[in-house]
């Protein structure tokens, strides 16, 4: 491998979360968390920013998957986890106002793109399962990401409401 694909490799596996043992795309998904998390904390606009690493993550994952599987890898390899970035930061990014309660935001943004991506109710299911390519690698988690934020951002009114009557 050469110096420019060992760096598409760090990118497509996530800085290298995906090549963690066991459950690659919960690592990824929460090496992508505390990136959002920092973001949130450390930049002024962080609302902006996330949603341009969502589209940056979406544009080079579709681009990096394509070109790893057309030169021999795996289809949808589990090390490759610019996915569940790309998912989990726009679950998070659906949420808005990132800068109040931001721990229990990205908590419930977390759980429910895990519970979407996991399990692949509906129409996940078969992007997974049809789409080719990098479309499918990324397809799948972006839908997966829009239906996890916006269950995060339920739970998220029900939590307020909780909190209110407490």
């Amino acid at each position: 491998m050469n110096r420019f694909n060992k760096f598409k490799w760090f990118i497509i596996t996530g800085f290298f979360s995906g090549l963690l043992p066991k459950a690659p795309g919960t690592w990824g998904s929460l090496v992508a968390t505390i990136l959002a998390y920092l973001i949130i904390v450390y930049f002024p606009n962080p609302y902006t920013t996330i949603w341009l690493l969502i589209i940056l993550f979406s544009v080079t994952g579709y681009k990096f998957v394509n070109e790893y599987e057309n030169s021999g890898g795996i289809h949808d390899d589990k090390r490759i986890v610019i996915d569940e970035f790309a998912g989990v930061l726009i679950s998070i990014g659906v949420l808005g106002n990132l800068k109040e309660d931001t721990l229990i935001k990205l908590v419930f943004a977390f759980i429910c793109f895990r519970f979407f991506d996991i399990y692949k109710p509906s129409i996940i299911g078969k992007i997974d399962k049809k789409a080719p390519g990098g479309l499918g690698v990324m397809g799948d988690d972006i839908v997966a990401g829009i239906f996890g934020g916006i269950m995060a951002g339920i739970l998220y009114i029900i939590y307020l409401k909780i909190k209110a009557v407490l």
